[in-house]
């Protein structure tokens, strides 16, 4: 049998390679920058402590990784999602070999960085992305706390989390379920003094974001009580969604894979050993609170991925000790699904179901921002408003370097975006371009379009949307 060396060079240079070959995927890609990923960027241009919708870290990164590389280009905007997933794998794997063995540590790394989830990650940048190596690292230093009693472990778990945090506030779960695993289970307690240890520099960590969200009117916290509708009564008359729920459970045999969701749930029904047990409680919070959620309102597929960095430490163990045929599935389906995804950006348009490319939502975002700032510049106009938030965030992007001003229409109250917020159309501006999908009226009937845009494919396919000449009052004006 090989030795623990042999192991881990061998989850070493697979990682490296596929991690390499998403990079050069990622060179091939053909697909637009996504709404978010251009907001993600757009945040990074505007340094702050804080954004409209989510902590910063996203934005730090992006800016680092552009700066360095001197260019704004897609391809750097999301470099750092393979990168960040193969330093997870590593990361999860460093751990696994704490707690199982060489060999599982192996298994756990390549289970890791083929699960769909990460190879949609490494195609997209997200948030979940730059949550995934601090919050591994988070576990990897908690359960080294509870291991050695050391305060320098403490603090680093603290820190780790905070980054994490940082990142996605969906890391507050780690909490929770290292809280669950302290009451119930004797071997992941630590000292009063290392907790807090870690409570303290978790809490010196967030603090910036904290106070930006206190002097910014707790934005961020508006918008996360926006997603969640139960939190404001907006869902509570209508009754129990048992089939959201339904669609959500299952969507999670998708984010995770089939095989390996399917051992998770039966790790978390017959855990055995007390690391196991530490592991299901630090997994299971995100999955119950989302599920919670999901039969309250809704919940999108991506929202527990925070119960599958410690989910993965027991998926896949449970499989290579009780069933290592079905883990050998488990990697061909998601390492089929790992191939194909990026393939599909390679190849796009095609290829296509009923004339519709199959990622149409990422394409034809920067065609429709290259063609509204021609008719900018043919129009005279220096300054273009969008109603639209996906517009605006690839006409940010796209249109970088056209010398334009991108506006959004100032907000009738609470501003409902980050364009609302930060750009919002000064009164006064003289005329300006509107791009809307329907006419507006300025006092003496619907205003003629100047030009209509070509959106029989990609991302609005199907809509009418017009550019208009009119003044900046009548841009800021409600319907």
């Amino acid at each position: 049998m090989p030795d623990a060396a042999t192991w881990t060079r061998r989850a070493v240079w697979i990682v490296a390679v596929i991690t390499l070959a998403r990079v050069a995927a990622l060179w091939l890609n053909r697909t637009d920058l996504f709404v978010d990923e251009s907001q993600y960027w757009l945040w990074g241009q505007n340094l702050d402590l804080g954004y409209y919708s989510k902590p910063p870290l996203i934005a730090w990164v992006i800016r680092a990784v552009t700066e360095v590389a001197g260019s704004d280009a897609p391809f750097w905007v999301r470099l750092p999602g393979p990168v960040f997933h193969g330093a997870t794998a590593l990361i999860l794997g460093a751990l696994a070999a704490r707690l199982f063995s060489a060999r599982a540590a192996a298994w756990v790394a390549v289970g890791y960085v083929t699960l769909p989830f990460a190879a949609l990650g490494s195609l997209l940048i997200s948030t979940d992305t730059i949550m995934a190596p601090f919050f591994a690292l988070a576990l990897l230093f908690h359960f080294r706390t509870m291991e050695g009693g050391r305060a320098g472990s403490a603090a680093a778990t603290g820190i780790a989390l905070g980054l994490a945090f940082l990142a996605k506030y969906a890391a507050v779960y780690f909490l929770a379920g290292a809280a669950l695993a302290a009451l119930f289970v004797p071997s992941a307690r630590i000292s009063a003094r290392n907790a807090l240890i870690l409570i303290g520099a978790f809490a010196a960590t967030v603090a910036p974001n904290i106070g930006w969200n206190i002097a910014n009117d707790l934005t961020t916290v508006e918008h996360t009580m926006d997603n969640v509708g139960w939190v404001r009564g907006e869902s509570w008359t209508a009754g129990l969604n048992p089939a959201g729920l339904a669609e959500f459970v299952l969507s999670q045999f998708a984010v995770f894979g089939p095989i390996l969701f399917a051992a998770l749930l039966i790790g978390y029904l017959r855990p055995g050993s007390e690391r196991m047990r530490a592991l299901v409680f630090l997994s299971l919070p995100a999955l119950v609170v989302v599920c919670v959620q999901a039969l309250l309102d809704k919940a999108f597929a991506n929202w527990a991925v925070a119960s599958y960095f410690a989910g993965t430490l027991i998926a896949v163990p449970l499989l290579l000790d009780r069933a290592p045929r079905a883990l050998w599935l488990s990697f061909a389906i998601n390492g089929a699904v790992a191939v194909l995804l990026p393939l599909l950006a390679v190849v796009a348009p095609a290829p296509a179901r009923d004339g519709k490319p199959l990622l149409a939502r990422y394409l034809g975002r920067a065609d429709l921002s290259r063609e509204i700032i021609a008719v900018a510049e043919e129009a005279g106009t220096a300054t273009v408003v969008a109603l639209d938030r996906d517009v605006l965030a690839d006409l940010f992007h796209t249109g970088r370097d056209a010398g334009l001003s991108i506006r959004a229409p100032q907000p009738g109250g609470r501003p409902q975006n980050y364009y609302e917020q930060t750009y919002p159309l000064p009164e006064g501006s003289g005329q300006v371009l509107l791009i809307a999908n329907h006419a507006p009226d300025c006092g003496s009937g619907p205003v003629s379009p100047i030009h209509r845009f070509d959106t029989a494919r990609g991302a609005y396919a199907g809509r009418d949307i017009a550019a208009y000449l009119v003044p900046s009052e009548c841009a800021n004006a409600r319907p």
